[in-house]
């Protein structure tokens, strides 16, 4: 049985914090019905806690059609009936707490649901139509969209009612964009952070946050122009300095979901008024060459710095292509699109580099978030075309493949019916025919596996002083080679080249990806932690 972490008391525990990403559906099925619940996350806390993980960030489990894996909200003080009730929410808020362990919701600010109340009034005519943006068509009889904005899924932003109307959606039709020059829109989520904060989450994850504000006009999009019509307007800043003042109140924190090249821009929202953290998509999306790594590293360290604002560090999330599969072919750029399953040599090469990618992104100074999976090795999966539920894949018209193939039901007990996801019918996305061989309890028995390697790495991230906080310095390296000192004379050395690398002066070793050769040195896709 697990023990209790030791919860981190102290206001700032989220700026080295280990997150753990939970995608409830595909999490564990606590009864049995194909469909991961929050019985399930509850039953496997102890295994969270032995991970040695600080917090859980759940991706909505709010009411929804579940038109775009939840983030197509109803209701977001309703817990959908799929995964469980408010009332279990509460209670595993609360027992993770126990354990030592921080819960942080989604929040989808950009858009609801087409069947939450405000669209269906809005729908019916009434003045609910402010929060919202509709608009007539162009064209001699409104037949063409008010304008050339494309959906992030493919195809127009706008759908047609039958009155003759449109109205805006920037991703899937089941999720009309709110009008956030309404004021109603902002008192809303300001009362729902509230609402949650309320109930003992520590921190909210906010979805698309660079989106919503849109240019009154809504005029075309033009290249160039001065300012994106909807991507990263100023009056953002306002919302969000409001939402920390609600943030303060409660000791709660935020991590932005924030797509953007220019790094001054990024580090506005970062600011100490406004968020406290966002996403680093620049590691996750670079390639393994030891030359862009460091230059994403610095990037990222230097863009944090202004604003006194913590890095992230992320391999993986429930939108993009699992790292082991990703890792396994010459280009692991970000590309949603492309999947590349690969040989059984690919997943041997993808394996070896996901292992020193996470020793890598654990030593760096900084917040690390896990997605569900990565420390079982878990590759992408090839779900069969009959099977697909992403609407990306439908609105792509079939090219593009979709994100289910990184949301798979995890595989929990290797001799268990559906790998031990759940007990009575299939999951509701296929586990493919080797999954029971990633089953924890297999890897718990196997002083080698990737969870054993999670295990360590956390327990010694955990157990060494200033682990994520002291500053980074880089040691001189051979090419390729990756080579920097951290917290309590740590160093981490990762090697990227195509020969065996020699180890720095060290005391010992305290943990490596793999086994060093026999002369002692760090073969190629390697990583090690060592003692000054």
């Amino acid at each position: 049985m697990a023990q209790p972490t030791p919860a981190r008391t102290d206001r700032d525990w989220w700026r080295s914090a280990v997150i753990y990403q939970v995608y409830v559906r595909s999490f564990a099925d606590g009864d049995g019905d194909g469909t991961g619940d929050l019985a399930g996350v509850r039953a496997r806390l102890p295994y969270l806690a032995e991970l040695g993980v600080d917090a859980l960030w759940f991706t909505p489990w709010y009411l929804s059609p579940l038109k775009d894996g939840g983030y197509d909200v109803a209701d977001y003080r309703a817990i959908d009936p799929a995964f469980g009730t408010l009332a279990e929410a509460e209670k595993l808020i609360a027992e993770a707490r126990e354990l030592g362990i921080r819960t942080i919701v989604d929040i989808v600010p950009n858009h609801v649901s087409d069947q939450h109340p405000w669209f269906r009034a809005a729908l019916a005519g009434g003045p609910e139509r402010e929060l919202f943006h509709f608009r007539p068509g162009r064209g001699d009889h409104g037949e063409l969209p008010p304008n050339d904005w494309r959906s992030e899924f493919g195809g127009p932003a706008w759908s047609r009612l039958p009155d003759g109307g449109w109205y805006l959606h920037l991703f899937a039709p089941e999720q009309p964009d709110l009008n956030w020059s309404h004021p109603a829109v902002r008192q809303e989520h300001e009362d729902i952070l509230r609402f949650w904060f309320e109930r003992g989450v520590a921190g909210v994850r906010v979805d698309s946050a660079a989106l919503l504000v849109k240019d009154p006009r809504l005029p075309d999009f033009v290249e160039g122009r001065d300012r994106h019509p909807y991507v990263d307007r100023d009056e953002l800043h306002d919302i969000y300095r409001s939402w920390r003042t609600v943030a303060d109140a409660y000791g709660g924190i935020f991590v932005g979901e924030v797509w953007l090249p220019d790094t001054e821009r990024f580090a506005h929202y970062l600011r100490p008024d406004e968020l406290h953290t966002a996403f680093n998509f620049s590691f996750l999306a670079c390639p393994w060459d030891a030359r862009r790594l460091r230059a994403s590293i610095d990037e990222t360290l230097a863009q944090h710095a202004p604003v006194g604002a913590p890095a992230t560090w992320v391999l993986c999330n429930h939108d993009v292509t699992r790292t082991v599969t990703r890792y396994g072919r010459e280009d692991t750029a970000f590309d949603f699109a492309t999947k590349a399953f690969g040989t059984p040599a690919d997943l041997a090469l993808g394996t070896r580099r996901a292992r020193a990618a996470a020793l890598l992104s654990l030593a760096l100074p900084g917040a690390v978030y896990i997605y569900q999976g990565e420390e079982l090795g878990l590759p992408e999966a090839d779900i069969p075309r009959d099977r697909v539920q992403d609407p990306m894949h439908f609105r792509s018209g079939g090219t593009d493949p979709g994100r289910d193939g990184c949301r798979v039901p995890l595989p929990w007990a290797a001799e268990a019916p559906y790998a031990g996801f759940g007990s009575r019918v299939e999951p509701w996305l296929p586990q493919p025919a080797d999954w029971p061989g990633y089953a924890a309890d297999h890897q718990a028995q196997d002083p080698g596996s990737m969870l054993s390697l999670y295990r360590e790495a956390l327990r010694i991230r955990r157990a060494t002083s200033g682990f994520g906080e002291t500053p980074l310095t880089w040691l001189p390296a051979p090419d390729d080679v990756l080579a920097f000192t951290g917290a309590d004379g740590l160093i981490c050395v990762v090697n990227l080249s195509d020969t065996p690398a020699r180890l720095p002066a060290h005391s010992r070793s305290l943990l490596t990806s793999g086994p060093l050769d026999d002369q002692g040195r760090l073969p190629r896709d390697t990583a090690a932690w060592l003692r000054a």
